[in-house]
């Protein structure tokens, strides 16, 4: 077997999901699944692009209208790309692994965020670069004192980016965005910013990739599974200029050939009218977001406001209890499944993450037992 796949385990997200069908009517949440319809104008799209028979091989980067309306939205954001620097994947985690695939090199040390999503280090670990986490702050902003001596004692080639962030909901500030842009232009690295959550931001949303003039130190990762609630459709797509992309498409290419045409053509047909279903969603999770906050905060559980994505990172540090044992006893002896912290780096073990794609009766019926649950673990 390879030995760096030997290295790696399942993500523990799925392991904790996995976990539940040991457990009859148990409330679960944990995936991170808006619970949400796909739009009526993509699925429509999907089926009138079987009826026309658009089943073929697109080209391996997707189909021109398609990347084109990506960079029209991207522009209402402030990213600027043109439509020979986007290629469509097979979802983000395609995306990603094609991106850092193409431009990590055996024994690249990588700098990776000490809670995060776990397939940053998995990958890093896969095609055999060095994982270096970098810490973040206690309101899971970066640290900037640390990312920076790490870059200069372990010579980095290149860092991951993830905001809006799974697990914790945070946003990348202006302040830190031109902060870290700084750091681009002093130690000319290499950027992988993991945005597929960018749509789902509830304050003002700043990127790396808005900033032109380190253009081509960066490569944009998002897609479509949580802003149209089509995560079983996969598709996602990277963004970078013509240095990276034409290795990038290498990769890609003998990874998949190119993404499935008749889900292109879908999400093109119904990406203006799905926008307005996006809206709606995201009124619904703020809601959703200030209900779940405030319990916590009721519950005097440290705990910080998430201001995108769909998740809520709480701390149980002051419980003297294990991410790992807190949701273990918490599924087996409550029957509410929540994801350990330490399942998103080191730097998690001290959390807990729920996600609120659920309904509010769900949600405020499992948060009634997990207070129940932290007041039996301070008795």
């Amino acid at each position: 077997m390879n030995k760096n796949v030997n290295k790696i385990e399942i993500s523990g997200i799925r392991k904790f999901f996995n976990l539940v069908n040991e457990v009859p009517d148990a409330i679960s949440l944990t995936l991170g699944q808006p619970d949400f319809k796909t739009p009526e104008s993509i699925k429509n799209g999907v089926i009138q692009a079987i009826k026309e028979d658009k089943t073929e091989y697109t080209s391996n980067a997707g189909i021109l209208p398609l990347r084109e309306e990506i960079t029209r939205y991207l522009k209402t954001l402030g990213i600027n790309y043109n439509s020979d620097e986007v290629c469509i994947t097979i979802g983000g985690s395609e995306g990603l692994y094609s991106a850092l695939s193409a431009v990590v090199d055996k024994g690249d040390k990588v700098l990776v965020p000490s809670i995060g999503y776990p397939a940053y280090e998995s990958i890093v670990t896969v095609i055999d670069g060095e994982v270096i986490n970098y810490n973040l702050n206690k309101d899971f902003t970066l640290d900037f004192s640390d990312i920076e001596d790490k870059i200069i004692k372990h010579d980095i080639k290149l860092m991951v980016l993830s905001y809006p962030s799974n697990p914790t909901g945070a946003l990348l500030s202006k302040e830190d965005r031109d902060r870290l842009a700084d750091i681009i232009r002093k130690y000319n690295i290499v950027v992988v910013t993991d945005e597929i959550y960018g749509s789902l931001s509830y304050d003002e949303y700043y990127s790396i990739a808005q900033i032109d003039d380190i253009k081509e130190n960066i490569i944009y990762v998002s897609g479509f599974s949580k802003m149209f609630s089509m995560t079983g459709l996969r598709l996602g797509y990277i963004c970078a200029t013509n240095n990276f992309m034409k290795e990038i498409m290498k990769v890609h290419q003998y990874n998949v050939s190119c993404a499935p045409s008749i889900i292109q053509w879908g999400v093109f047909n119904g990406f203006k009218e799905a926008l307005k279903n996006l809206e709606i969603m995201k009124k619904t999770f703020v809601d959703r977001r200030d209900f779940v906050y405030n319990r916590f905060v009721d519950m005097n559980i440290d705990v910080i406001l998430p201001k995108g994505a769909f998740y809520i990172f709480p701390s149980i540090e002051s419980l003297n209890i294990s991410s790992q044992e807190f949701c273990r006893r918490l599924l087996f002896e409550r029957k509410v499944a929540c994801v350990p912290g330490n399942a998103f780096g080191k730097g998690g073990d001290k959390y807990f993450r729920i996600s609120y794609c659920y309904s509010k009766e769900d949600l405020s019926k499992a948060l009634d037992i997990i207070e129940d649950f932290i007041l039996e673990l301070k008795s």
